[in-house]
Protein backbone atom coordinates (compact mmCIF):
# COMPACT_ATOMS: atom_id res chain seq x y z
CA UNK A 1 0.00 0.00 0.00
CA UNK A 2 1.74 3.59 -1.02
CA UNK A 3 1.85 5.85 1.39
CA UNK A 4 2.10 9.30 1.35
CA UNK A 5 3.28 11.99 3.93
CA UNK A 6 1.91 15.23 2.18
CA UNK A 7 -0.73 15.25 0.13
CA UNK A 8 0.10 15.46 -4.07
CA UNK A 9 -0.35 18.70 -5.39
CA UNK A 10 -3.49 19.47 -7.35
CA UNK A 11 -2.28 21.19 -9.83
CA UNK A 12 0.48 19.11 -11.33
CA UNK A 13 -1.86 16.03 -11.23
CA UNK A 14 -3.84 18.37 -13.69
CA UNK A 15 -1.58 19.23 -15.46
CA UNK A 16 -0.24 15.60 -16.16
CA UNK A 17 -4.24 14.47 -17.05
CA UNK A 18 -4.23 17.27 -19.83
CA UNK A 19 -0.93 16.31 -21.04
CA UNK A 20 -2.42 12.29 -20.85
CA UNK A 21 -5.31 13.45 -23.14
CA UNK A 22 -8.66 11.17 -23.72
CA UNK A 23 -6.49 7.67 -24.28
CA UNK A 24 -7.67 4.98 -22.55
CA UNK A 25 -5.39 2.10 -20.23
CA UNK A 26 -7.23 -0.49 -19.47
CA UNK A 27 -10.06 -2.30 -19.11
CA UNK A 28 -9.84 -3.21 -14.96
CA UNK A 29 -9.50 -0.89 -11.82
CA UNK A 30 -6.27 -1.01 -9.76
CA UNK A 31 -6.20 -2.49 -6.55
CA UNK A 32 -3.94 0.56 -5.27
CA UNK A 33 -4.99 2.07 -2.01
CA UNK A 34 -3.22 5.39 -1.07
CA UNK A 35 -2.59 5.83 2.90
CA UNK A 36 -1.65 9.61 4.58
CA UNK A 37 -1.15 9.83 8.52
CA UNK A 38 -0.86 12.49 10.48
CA UNK A 39 -3.67 14.64 8.71
CA UNK A 40 -3.54 17.98 10.98
CA UNK A 41 -6.51 20.29 10.29
CA UNK A 42 -5.56 23.83 8.89
CA UNK A 43 -7.72 26.47 10.99
CA UNK A 44 -7.67 29.26 9.16
CA UNK A 45 -8.49 26.98 5.58
CA UNK A 46 -10.93 25.03 7.66
CA UNK A 47 -12.66 28.46 8.52
CA UNK A 48 -12.60 29.98 4.62
CA UNK A 49 -14.22 26.93 4.04
CA UNK A 50 -16.87 26.92 6.12
CA UNK A 51 -17.71 30.74 4.75
CA UNK A 52 -17.66 29.92 1.29
CA UNK A 53 -20.37 26.61 1.67
CA UNK A 54 -22.53 28.45 4.17
CA UNK A 55 -21.46 26.94 8.11
CA UNK A 56 -20.73 28.37 10.89
CA UNK A 57 -17.62 28.74 12.96
CA UNK A 58 -17.42 25.80 15.01
CA UNK A 59 -15.25 23.09 16.52
CA UNK A 60 -16.74 20.59 14.59
CA UNK A 61 -15.27 19.66 11.03
CA UNK A 62 -18.46 19.70 8.62
CA UNK A 63 -19.16 16.34 7.35
CA UNK A 64 -18.35 17.14 3.61
CA UNK A 65 -14.67 18.63 4.95
CA UNK A 66 -12.76 14.90 4.96
CA UNK A 67 -13.41 14.86 1.12
CA UNK A 68 -11.41 17.98 0.77
CA UNK A 69 -8.47 16.46 2.75
CA UNK A 70 -8.71 13.38 0.71
CA UNK A 71 -9.80 15.08 -2.40
CA UNK A 72 -5.74 15.37 -3.59
CA UNK A 73 -5.49 11.13 -2.60
CA UNK A 74 -8.30 10.47 -5.48
CA UNK A 75 -7.01 12.80 -7.71
CA UNK A 76 -3.32 11.10 -7.86
CA UNK A 77 -5.18 7.49 -8.30
CA UNK A 78 -7.21 8.30 -11.29
CA UNK A 79 -4.18 9.88 -12.91
CA UNK A 80 -1.76 7.21 -12.27
CA UNK A 81 -0.70 4.88 -15.23
CA UNK A 82 -2.62 1.88 -14.50
CA UNK A 83 -6.27 3.95 -14.04
CA UNK A 84 -8.20 3.00 -16.99
CA UNK A 85 -10.12 6.32 -17.76
CA UNK A 86 -8.62 9.32 -18.40
CA UNK A 87 -9.56 12.42 -15.66
CA UNK A 88 -11.07 14.50 -18.21
CA UNK A 89 -14.84 13.53 -18.96
CA UNK A 90 -15.29 11.81 -15.57
CA UNK A 91 -18.47 13.04 -13.89
CA UNK A 92 -19.03 13.00 -10.52
CA UNK A 93 -23.04 11.49 -10.06
CA UNK A 94 -23.46 10.41 -6.48
CA UNK A 95 -21.92 10.81 -3.54
CA UNK A 96 -22.70 8.93 0.04
CA UNK A 97 -20.92 9.91 3.32
CA UNK A 98 -21.42 8.03 6.81
CA UNK A 99 -20.19 9.58 9.56
CA UNK A 100 -19.95 8.30 12.96
CA UNK A 101 -19.20 10.84 15.33
CA UNK A 102 -18.06 14.94 14.60
CA UNK A 103 -14.43 14.87 13.59
CA UNK A 104 -12.97 18.07 15.87
CA UNK A 105 -10.55 20.26 14.15
CA UNK A 106 -8.04 18.90 17.24
CA UNK A 107 -8.12 15.41 15.37
CA UNK A 108 -5.40 14.07 13.80
CA UNK A 109 -6.50 12.02 10.86
CA UNK A 110 -5.30 8.54 8.60
CA UNK A 111 -7.09 8.32 5.42
CA UNK A 112 -7.49 5.90 2.53
CA UNK A 113 -8.56 6.01 -0.83
CA UNK A 114 -9.30 3.59 -3.14
CA UNK A 115 -11.63 2.49 -6.40
CA UNK A 116 -13.51 -0.32 -6.42
CA UNK A 117 -16.93 -1.79 -8.47
CA UNK A 118 -16.48 -0.87 -11.87
CA UNK A 119 -19.67 -1.36 -13.33
CA UNK A 120 -21.95 -0.98 -16.33
CA UNK A 121 -24.38 1.87 -17.22
CA UNK A 122 -27.08 2.49 -19.67
CA UNK A 123 -24.58 5.56 -20.66
CA UNK A 124 -21.14 3.95 -20.38
CA UNK A 125 -19.47 2.52 -16.79
CA UNK A 126 -19.56 3.64 -13.41
CA UNK A 127 -16.98 3.10 -10.40
CA UNK A 128 -16.44 4.41 -6.72
CA UNK A 129 -13.38 6.00 -5.14
CA UNK A 130 -13.91 5.24 -1.59
CA UNK A 131 -12.20 7.28 1.47
CA UNK A 132 -11.95 5.53 4.86
CA UNK A 133 -10.79 8.19 7.68
CA UNK A 134 -9.80 7.40 11.21
CA UNK A 135 -9.19 9.30 14.11
CA UNK A 136 -7.26 7.77 16.89
CA UNK A 137 -7.38 4.60 15.49
CA UNK A 138 -11.00 4.86 14.93
CA UNK A 139 -13.09 4.63 11.95
CA UNK A 140 -15.39 7.81 12.03
CA UNK A 141 -15.85 8.30 8.21
CA UNK A 142 -16.37 7.21 5.40
CA UNK A 143 -17.52 8.42 1.66
CA UNK A 144 -18.60 6.54 -1.89
CA UNK A 145 -17.74 8.99 -4.67
CA UNK A 146 -19.35 7.23 -7.84
CA UNK A 147 -18.22 8.62 -11.12
CA UNK A 148 -19.34 8.06 -14.48
CA UNK A 149 -17.60 7.55 -17.87
CA UNK A 150 -19.26 8.12 -20.82
CA UNK A 151 -18.11 6.52 -24.20
CA UNK A 152 -14.96 7.69 -25.08
CA UNK A 153 -15.70 10.86 -25.10
CA UNK A 154 -15.80 13.99 -22.36
CA UNK A 155 -19.02 14.26 -21.01
CA UNK A 156 -21.29 17.19 -22.28
CA UNK A 157 -22.66 17.20 -19.20
CA UNK A 158 -25.93 19.40 -19.67
CA UNK A 159 -26.85 16.89 -22.46
CA UNK A 160 -26.11 13.79 -19.90
CA UNK A 161 -28.48 11.40 -19.10
CA UNK A 162 -28.44 9.99 -16.08
CA UNK A 163 -30.47 7.56 -15.59
CA UNK A 164 -33.65 7.45 -12.98
CA UNK A 165 -32.99 8.95 -9.69
CA UNK A 166 -32.58 6.99 -6.69
CA UNK A 167 -33.33 9.21 -4.03
CA UNK A 168 -36.98 10.83 -3.87
CA UNK A 169 -35.72 14.14 -3.81
CA UNK A 170 -38.82 16.64 -2.33
CA UNK A 171 -41.40 18.85 -3.75
CA UNK A 172 -43.23 22.06 -2.58
CA UNK A 173 -43.27 25.18 -1.68
CA UNK A 174 -39.18 26.52 -0.97
CA UNK A 175 -37.74 26.43 2.29
CA UNK A 176 -34.88 28.74 0.94
CA UNK A 177 -34.32 30.59 -2.45
CA UNK A 178 -30.28 31.13 -2.85
CA UNK A 179 -28.93 33.39 -5.06
CA UNK A 180 -25.27 31.66 -6.29
CA UNK A 181 -22.94 34.54 -7.51
CA UNK A 182 -20.49 34.00 -10.77
CA UNK A 183 -17.69 33.05 -8.72
CA UNK A 184 -18.81 30.42 -6.42
CA UNK A 185 -16.71 28.15 -8.29
CA UNK A 186 -13.49 30.18 -7.97
CA UNK A 187 -14.26 30.72 -4.39
CA UNK A 188 -14.77 27.13 -3.80
CA UNK A 189 -11.61 25.96 -5.65
CA UNK A 190 -9.57 28.21 -3.67
CA UNK A 191 -10.67 26.23 -0.01
CA UNK A 192 -10.40 22.79 -1.86
CA UNK A 193 -7.92 22.65 -4.28
CA UNK A 194 -10.21 21.10 -6.93
CA UNK A 195 -9.71 23.29 -9.79
CA UNK A 196 -11.11 22.09 -12.45
CA UNK A 197 -11.40 24.68 -15.16
CA UNK A 198 -15.07 23.80 -15.74
CA UNK A 199 -15.73 25.50 -12.71
CA UNK A 200 -13.70 28.38 -12.85
CA UNK A 201 -14.72 30.67 -16.11
CA UNK A 202 -17.29 30.71 -18.76
CA UNK A 203 -14.52 30.28 -21.39
CA UNK A 204 -12.85 27.47 -19.72
CA UNK A 205 -16.38 25.85 -19.11
CA UNK A 206 -17.34 26.55 -22.47
CA UNK A 207 -14.29 24.50 -24.30
CA UNK A 208 -15.72 21.36 -21.79
CA UNK A 209 -18.95 21.64 -23.15
CA UNK A 210 -20.77 24.03 -20.79
CA UNK A 211 -22.67 27.33 -21.67
CA UNK A 212 -21.40 28.77 -18.39
CA UNK A 213 -18.91 27.94 -15.43
CA UNK A 214 -20.91 25.10 -13.24
CA UNK A 215 -20.96 24.77 -9.46
CA UNK A 216 -18.67 21.93 -7.68
CA UNK A 217 -21.07 19.09 -6.75
CA UNK A 218 -19.69 18.82 -3.31
CA UNK A 219 -20.07 22.92 -2.75
CA UNK A 220 -24.10 22.31 -3.71
CA UNK A 221 -24.08 19.10 -1.60
CA UNK A 222 -22.42 21.21 1.45
CA UNK A 223 -24.06 24.19 0.89
CA UNK A 224 -27.39 22.45 1.19
CA UNK A 225 -26.26 20.56 4.37
CA UNK A 226 -25.78 23.90 6.27
CA UNK A 227 -29.08 25.18 6.28
CA UNK A 228 -29.71 22.23 8.54
CA UNK A 229 -27.76 24.42 10.85
CA UNK A 230 -27.83 22.67 14.15
CA UNK A 231 -30.12 20.13 13.56
CA UNK A 232 -28.03 17.10 12.24
CA UNK A 233 -27.06 14.85 14.84
CA UNK A 234 -23.78 13.44 15.73
CA UNK A 235 -24.07 10.35 13.73
CA UNK A 236 -25.82 10.16 10.46
CA UNK A 237 -25.57 9.30 6.84
CA UNK A 238 -25.83 11.77 4.10
CA UNK A 239 -26.83 10.96 0.43
CA UNK A 240 -27.08 12.52 -2.76
CA UNK A 241 -27.36 12.61 -6.43
CA UNK A 242 -26.09 15.31 -8.82
CA UNK A 243 -28.40 15.63 -11.54
CA UNK A 244 -28.26 18.68 -13.69
CA UNK A 245 -25.19 21.00 -13.36
CA UNK A 246 -25.66 24.10 -11.90
CA UNK A 247 -24.50 27.26 -14.29
CA UNK A 248 -23.04 30.58 -13.08
CA UNK A 249 -24.44 32.56 -11.47
CA UNK A 250 -27.69 31.13 -10.65
CA UNK A 251 -30.69 31.88 -8.37
CA UNK A 252 -32.09 27.87 -7.05
CA UNK A 253 -34.34 26.68 -4.88
CA UNK A 254 -33.44 24.73 -1.65
CA UNK A 255 -36.73 22.31 -0.02
CA UNK A 256 -36.45 19.83 2.30
CA UNK A 257 -38.85 17.78 4.39
CA UNK A 258 -38.53 15.82 8.16
CA UNK A 259 -39.40 12.79 9.31
CA UNK A 260 -38.72 9.99 12.03
CA UNK A 261 -35.52 8.51 10.18
CA UNK A 262 -34.20 11.67 9.24
CA UNK A 263 -34.72 14.12 6.03
CA UNK A 264 -34.88 14.79 2.18
CA UNK A 265 -33.91 17.45 0.64
CA UNK A 266 -33.11 18.83 -2.70
CA UNK A 267 -31.84 21.81 -5.07
CA UNK A 268 -33.82 22.70 -8.09
CA UNK A 269 -33.55 25.21 -10.20
CA UNK A 270 -36.20 27.94 -10.99
CA UNK A 271 -37.35 25.86 -14.38
CA UNK A 272 -38.13 22.98 -11.43
CA UNK A 273 -35.49 21.20 -12.57
CA UNK A 274 -33.38 19.30 -9.98
CA UNK A 275 -29.85 20.02 -9.26
CA UNK A 276 -29.27 17.79 -6.09
CA UNK A 277 -31.31 15.17 -5.03
CA UNK A 278 -30.56 13.73 -1.04
CA UNK A 279 -31.64 12.52 2.06
CA UNK A 280 -30.00 12.67 5.46
CA UNK A 281 -30.49 9.49 7.73
CA UNK A 282 -29.80 9.18 11.58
Amino acid sequence: MPELSTAPKLSALYLKAVATGPTRRGDGLPDTEYLRRDIEIDRDLLAEYNRVCGFGLRDELPITYPHVLSFPLSVRLMTDPGFPFPLVGLVHVANTIRQERPLLVTDVLTQRVRVADLRPHPKGRQFDVITETSAGGELVWREVSTYLRRGGAPEQAEQAERGEARLPGVTGEPTATWRVPGDTGRRYAAVSGDRNPIHLHPLAAKAFGFRRAIAHGMWSKARCLAAFAERLPDAYSVDVEFRKPLLLPSTVDFTMSGQDTGWDFALHARSGKPHLLGSVRR
